[in-house]
């Protein structure tokens, strides 16, 4: 109840609220009655053309598309929500504004004129726009929750509509973790192979571990890893030990015998010390830290040239075969060193294999092909998405609540972009859902 009061009193108080983003939106959407215009200067104005919206400095519209008056021109539309902004902004100063063919504002308290000196042509938008857009705008600006503000008006676009929505946030999610494959590309000088031990040693750490797991791999190269991939508890006495996991006095011979080995590489290589150790807290026994380096040990131990490998394969099952691995016999039996428990196989498991496929694999194969410019790869990547079964957490349950499909990988992927960079920040302006819930 508390929360429906403080909405509409958000309503009433902010009946003329405007933004730049939102006047911006209406202007190029032209989201406002465009029958009969006139200039404050009274005279005719006819749109051919709003112009293309520029993200970068200088006027907001360029190319813009008018008559005025029988006369038609093409230039540079600047809006601003006070016509003083224009002066409190310099323009007149600037000669990246000498070309404004129109000044698009929301009050006009203050006249205006060009880099001339001349009156600069201005339509106020204020009494042309529907105050039930406004209202609908500050309806999803008011709600107090971060996530799916827009809930009451799902599904709102239709199932072609949602399709496509999904495609262009699906590309973007993907092109942004290309991008940061990429940065890790130049980091590991130029090396593929290296690339994908990071993000692979990342993924195995999960969300808790990540940054840490990542910094161990790090400190250990593939050649290191070549060199010992064929002893198990080499490369375990390599992964544990940088973890920081092997520090203490061990009774079993394992760990005993682990603690040496790494003590002879770790000197031998002149490996450095990695920055974080792992966490434990809240974590279930089966993804503990020492689990999940035992099964990254043993991925390593029983592959080779693992990179090259899953970026030829085509078929999604092959790669699960691929990454099906359990930890040797010794953590069978334990999920921290010198502590004895019934058995258990530590295989990696289905969900797990899944979620590395979709976060590790998926991105670097579709970031190898954006780089070479091989559209294959890019495809096969976004195949595989849609392949693998949805991911179900708290932010996809909540769209499934409301109806929203969730059936692959590809849409939960597209849902998780649609949370995060669209909801929490509240960017309905730039939402096709927001977009056509300000439509009337």
């Amino acid at each position: 109840y508390c929360i429906e009061i403080a909405n509409h009193y958000c309503l009433i108080f902010n009946c003329n609220f405007m933004t730049e983003q939102l006047l911006h939106f209406i202007w190029q959407f032209q989201y406002f009655n465009t029958n009969s215009l006139y200039t404050e200067q009274g005279e005719v104005l006819q749109i051919l053309s709003v112009g293309q919206y520029n993200t970068h400095q200088g006027p907001d519209f360029s190319e813009a598309k008018i008559i005025i008056d029988g006369i038609t021109l093409v230039g540079n539309i600047e809006l601003h929500i006070n016509a003083s902004d224009w002066h409190k902004h310099q323009h007149s100063k600037d000669k990246n504004y000498a070309n404004i063919i129109l000044h698009v504002i929301w009050n006009n308290d203050q006249p205006v004129n060009d880099t001339f000196g001349k009156p600069l042509p201005t339509l106020v938008l204020q009494p042309l726009v529907a105050k039930v857009l406004l209202q609908r705008y500050q309806e999803l600006m008011c709600q107090n929750t971060t996530t799916i503000v827009c809930k009451n008006y799902l599904p709102a676009l239709s199932s072609i509509g949602w399709m496509s929505w999904k495609e262009r946030l699906a590309m973007e999610r993907l092109e942004i973790k290309a991008t940061r494959v990429l940065h890790l590309y130049e980091q590991s000088n130029y090396h593929w192979d290296e690339v994908f031990w990071w993000m692979l040693a990342s993924n195995f750490g999960i969300k808790v571990n990540a940054e840490c797991f990542e910094g161990i791999a790090k400190t250990i190269s593939v050649n290191i890893l070549a060199k010992h991939k064929h002893q198990i508890h080499q490369l375990e006495a390599l992964l544990l030990g940088q973890a920081g996991l092997l520090n203490g006095n061990f009774t079993e011979d394992y760990p005993v015998m682990l603690q040496r080995e790494y003590k002879l590489y770790q000197r031998k290589y002149s490996i450095p010390k990695a920055v974080q150790t792992p966490v434990f807290l809240r974590m279930r026994p089966a993804a503990s830290p020492t689990i999940r380096l035992a099964q990254l040990a043993m991925l390593v131990h029983n592959s080779s040239h693992l990179f090259s490998k899953v970026k030829d394969l085509q078929n999604i099952n092959d790669i699960r075969i691929l990454l099906n691995v359990s930890a040797n016999d010794y953590w069978n039996y334990h999920y921290k060193f010198d502590e004895l428990t019934e058995f258990k196989s530590k295989n990696l498991g289905t969900q797990m294999i899944d979620n590395i496929i979709i976060n590790t694999i998926v991105p670097i194969v579709f970031a190898y092909g954006w780089h070479h410019k091989e559209e294959g790869y890019k495809d096969k990547a976004i195949q595989w998405l849609q392949l693998l079964p949805p991911e179900l957490n708290n932010i996809t349950k909540s769209w499934k609540q409301l109806n929203i499909n969730n059936h692959s990988a590809f849409d939960s992927q597209s849902l998780l972009h649609l949370t995060n960079q669209y909801c929490t920040t509240k960017k309905c302006l730039q939402c096709a859902v927001g977009n056509k819930l300000m439509k009337f």
